[in-house]
């Protein structure tokens, strides 16, 4: 009884939240932004830099900026030398989060969103392509790039 009365608070507090599916922290957006962290905690900057520098994740096949040491560098998307004096970092969060909010035809992934996707790799189907540690600390990261 006391596990059905916790999982239906769970999952009435998941649908009421504006996670798009289980298993996604709750988050809300508010304007053109989503003010408060994924995981209750602001990001680690340094392990947001090594993430958006690893190939894995994308960011760096579309995105250029401050990273003279990395080499084949992006040229679709904008550059992301002073993210940070242009987006807030709720902005910033957002994008990350589902880009699509902002312009509906672009071609940034939706990283922590799992609902209404079309042609998803096998191995992200069903979960995001970031967890909400990683969103906020390239959200961490990327509010560093100031020009």
């Amino acid at each position: 009884m006391a596990r059905s009365i916790v999982y239906i608070a769970a999952l009435i507090a998941t649908s009421l939240s504006g996670a798009r599916a289980e298993g996604l922290a709750p988050y809300k957006i508010v304007g053109d932004g989503i003010p408060e962290s994924l995981t209750g905690a602001p990001g680690d900057a340094t392990r947001g830099r090594a993430l958006v520098l690893a190939r894995s994740t994308t960011c760096i096949l579309c995105h250029s900026g401050p990273f003279p040491e990395t080499r084949f560098q992006g040229d679709l998307a904008p550059d992301l030398t002073g993210a940070g004096n242009r987006w807030s970092v709720s902005q910033l969060r957002l994008r990350l989060v589902d880009a699509s909010h902002f312009n509906p035809e672009t071609i940034m992934p939706s990283y922590y969103r799992n609902e209404g996707l079309v042609r998803v790799g096998r191995n992200f189907a069903g979960k995001p392509i970031l967890s909400s540690a990683e969103i906020e600390d390239i959200v961490a990261y990327l509010a560093t790039l100031r020009d």
